[in-house]
């Protein structure tokens, strides 16, 4: 496993729409899988697209688990999602403060489908169904993004709803002040 370049806002290349993937048993879809498992794991992520890494198919990773980005996420094996689809969602929208790897030192507050249900290939080729609810259903809804070419600034209503890292790693630091997945404009 190889932890790989992670591009940055700008290159033209996370504003693509991703291939599907034709063969999941082929060894470079499964190297990729694993790269991207090292990848995530290396800069503490959540999960990670692979047109992150400038590889402009139909996969990501959910890698849910507390880290210094995220000290209050759930805990979850790194599942690959190949050719994901959310296929049903709750009415209730939910907003939360997301990061991106590919827009290091930002956040913004984003409203996300509380609840989903998705469809996937995993790394064998087996199809599953899953119901996926709040952080976790966020993380897919953001990497799902990333196959379409959509960054997390891009579903902000407002850029009132943007602040720094550092600025929310404080804010996360006083929780009688802020609480996981609100915002406060105090």
């Amino acid at each position: 496993m190889v932890s790989l370049p992670i591009i940055q806002l700008g290159d033209r290349r996370l504003r693509q729409k991703a291939s599907a993937i034709e063969n999941i048993h082929d060894d470079r879809i499964q190297k990729l899988i694993d790269d991207l498992i090292a990848t995530v794991a290396k800069a503490s992520g959540v999960g990670i697209a692979a047109p992150q890494v400038a590889e402009s198919l139909r996969l990501f990773i959910v890698a849910s688990h507390p880290n210094p980005r995220y000290p209050n996420a759930p805990e979850m094996e790194p599942t690959a999602m190949i050719n994901p689809k959310i296929i049903a969602h709750s009415t209730e929208v939910v907003k939360g403060w997301e990061g991106c790897l590919c827009v290091p030192g930002i956040r913004g507050l984003v409203p996300r489908y509380q609840a989903i249900e998705v469809e996937y290939m995993d790394k064998n080729g087996k199809l599953q169904k899953q119901e996926l609810t709040d952080f976790v259903a966020r993380i897919f809804q953001h990497e799902s993004d990333h196959l379409d070419g959509i960054i997390f600034l891009d579903r902000l209503e407002s850029t009132l709803d943007i602040m720094t890292e550092e600025e929310y790693q404080k804010q996360i630091a006083q929780p009688r002040k802020w609480e996981w997945g609100v915002g406060s404009r105090e």
